[in-house]
């Protein structure tokens, strides 16, 4: 935890920049893996109110956001705003660290978001994501983009 305190916190615009950026892409991963079922069902509309259709929907969510997280540190809205997650131990985050913030961040969304507001408001400066997973945001406003791929 002690490269915490030399950490730079985004502040609440870029973070909930970021949050909008990647809601945005998350929708078209949803739309992309919905086209995925429907095509499977035959064409067929999926009934509402399915509930293995939402664990479906929640396991793509968490794909997006646990790849991204755990395959360098930023989602695509994180890199563009020079955002890294980075874990308390200086090493990479991993499957279990990205599920508990992925989990943990559903939970502190709901009440009008007070768990993410905690890292602006609380005395620690810390989210309940960032310290039940073990992970923290950081900016880094000198970082260069590293490419996504070897093709780029």
């Amino acid at each position: 935890m002690s490269s915490l305190v030399n950490s730079i916190r985004p502040g609440p615009f870029r973070h909930l920049i970021i949050v909008v950026y990647d809601l945005l892409l998350l929708l078209s991963s949803w739309l992309l893996a919905t086209l995925l079922i429907v095509a499977l069902n035959g064409g067929e509309a999926i009934g509402q109110g399915n509930p293995f259709f939402f664990g479906y929907l929640f396991l793509v969510s968490f794909a997006f956001y646990g790849w991204f997280w755990t395959h360098g540190g930023q989602t695509l809205g994180m890199r563009s705003w020079r955002v890294f997650l980075l874990s308390y131990s200086n090493g990479p985050v991993t499957w279990q660290q990205a599920f508990l913030r992925f989990a943990v961040s559903i939970i502190a969304c709901l009440p009008l978001g007070l768990g993410i507001w905690w890292q602006y408001l609380g005395k620690d400066k810390i989210s309940w994501p960032d310290s039940l997973s073990g992970t923290y945001l950081h900016y880094s406003k000198d970082s260069k983009n590293k490419p996504v791929s070897r093709l780029s």
